[in-house]
């Protein structure tokens, strides 16, 4: 086992690490400037996309803007946000906080870009749309032979390889909330609970997945913000100090032993790549489900889940970690480091708080995993008995994780999300003059005073576009007249 964990690490991540910060950044920074900063200029917007709903007479399969953003979010928000921050400043220091910052605001316009992609060439079955990479891979980028790496890489990443890390997160914080090591027969009683849950979800669909992390997912979001509120309240004298460290040591303007600047940005830079998930392809899938008006209010949608993942619920996480004052750059730690820093604030129920919303978060990251790696087992095939196999193996690796050790779950993490990001790059770099023509599109109805559409017709020049013919009720201008000054909804009409 240490053989393999010591390939990982030394051997394939060491390697990749030096490579996918900065491939990253120059796509962030590339779409920046061909968007005009979308990521920041377009805010207001972005919060104004979540409120799209689907026609009232649509199909019970189409979901909103919302839940299609939690079901990202379900993803995005987990054990990175509690773990994986963790793990980033143990071993890289503060300044790893300011790099995961960095990689979120310019990523934002690289999340843009690809979910914007896989609005527009989603597709319908069902009832429902689906789509994402492999979808945009095929029909904008006519690389089928790509879209199938592709297909295979965020299968097992993140329905096998990620669920395994939500179940290991959540042992190590139960270990942590007992004072000492985990039997056996805990872990695999903590593994099945979880493997039924799963099951009894994922069985039912993306509408019942949906519906669990819109719940979910504000809720423990939520608490979790409010008692980092609290922390910031209890301290905050620290605070300006707090910052001067997360800034001075990301720039080297001050040095930690065994967490200099290097170790800094490359930590930094992966875990916030875990958790945000920019540029990975993985939340596109999500993207794609939505029943809107325009491809565009998705990228945005999209793009303001980084900031919510990064900005605020990892924020909240390195204020907690860091006004207690750990000892850094010793030794990986990991859910424990958060657990004992809250204590250290409000006393030991802080300990148990932590697993307590370690454990729903972690388990909406399976949901959300789940759905991703579903959506692109169905672009291969649509067979029940393979889909229901696939449940199966799901469920299997949910129930795996709580054996597994750390090091090795985390390193298989890392190992395939970078290969999601080589493949996803490939794709949406040479495509994202699609994106920039979907946005001005976008802009110029807005100048207009009109509430964006979209359909095909706009840009004939656009090939493989499945759907936006106007079919879909919340694409027409009825519709949005009606949203202004209700009167009684139309199914048709065009824009």
């Amino acid at each position: 086992m240490q053989s393999i964990e010591h390939f990982l690490t030394v051997d394939i991540n060491n390697n990749l690490g030096k490579v996918i910060p900065f491939l990253l950044i120059g796509a962030g920074v590339y779409f920046g400037l061909r968007t005009i900063i979308v990521q920041i200029r377009m805010f207001p917007d972005m919060v104004r996309s979540l409120k799209d709903k689907p026609h009232p007479d649509s199909s019970d399969a189409e979901i909103s803007a919302f839940k299609a953003f939690t079901i990202s979010a379900a993803s995005r928000v987990g054990t990175g946000n509690v773990v994986g921050v963790a793990i980033a400043i143990s071993v890289g220091g503060p300044g790893a906080v300011f790099w995961m910052w960095m990689v979120a605001i310019i990523g934002g316009a690289t999340a843009f870009v690809e979910s914007t992609l896989a609005q527009l060439w989603k597709s319908k079955h069902d009832g429902a749309y689906v789509g994402g990479p492999a979808y945009y891979m095929t029909r904008g980028l006519n690389a089928r032979w790509l879209a199938v790496i592709f297909g295979i890489a965020i299968t097992i990443t993140y329905g096998l390889v990620y669920n395994a890390v939500q179940t290991n997160s959540i042992v190590e914080a139960v270990n942590t909330s007992l004072g000492g090591e985990t039997s056996n027969s805990l872990r695999v009683i903590i593994g099945l609970v979880l493997a039924i849950l799963t099951a009894f979800i994922i069985f039912g669909g993306v509408t019942r997945i949906a519906n669990a992390t819109q719940v979910i997912v504000p809720f423990m979001a939520g608490a979790y913000i409010f008692i980092g509120v609290i922390v910031l309240a209890l301290n905050i004298g620290e605070i300006p100090g707090m910052f001067a460290d997360i800034v001075g040591h990301a720039l080297g303007l001050k040095e930690i032993a065994g967490a200099g600047i290097g170790a800094a940005f490359m930590n930094g830079m992966r875990r916030g790549l875990f958790s945000n998930e920019a540029g990975q392809g993985s939340a596109p899938n999500a993207a794609a489900t939505a029943s809107v008006s325009h491809p565009v209010k998705q990228g945005l949608v999209q793009t303001l889940g980084v900031y919510f993942d990064t900005l605020v619920v990892c924020s909240i996480t390195a204020f907690i970690i860091l006004l207690s004052h750990p000892t850094i750059g010793e030794s990986m730690q990991s859910a424990n480091l958060t657990q004992q820093a809250l204590a250290s604030e409000v006393g030991r129920w802080g300990i148990h708080f932590v697993t307590f919303i370690l454990f729903f978060l972690a388990f909406s990251s399976v949901l959300g995993n789940y759905y991703l790696a579903q959506a692109n087992v169905e672009y291969f095939t649509r067979n029940k008995n393979a889909i229901i196999a696939f449940r199966i193996l799901v469920v299997l690796c949910v129930f795996g994780g709580a054996v597994g050790t750390v090091p090795i779950v985390w390193a298989l993490a890392d190992t395939f999300a970078a290969t999601m990001v080589i493949i996803n790059l490939i794709a949406i770099v040479p495509l994202a003059g699609v994106a920039v023509k979907l946005l001005k599109h976008f802009s110029a109805q807005k100048h207009q005073g009109l509430e964006p559409v979209f359909h095909r017709d706009d840009m004939p020049e656009l090939k493989n576009v499945e759907c936006w013919d106007g079919s879909d009720p919340v694409t027409t201008r009825e519709f949005w007249n009606d949203a202004v000054t209700p009167r009684s909804t139309t199914s048709g009409g065009e824009s």
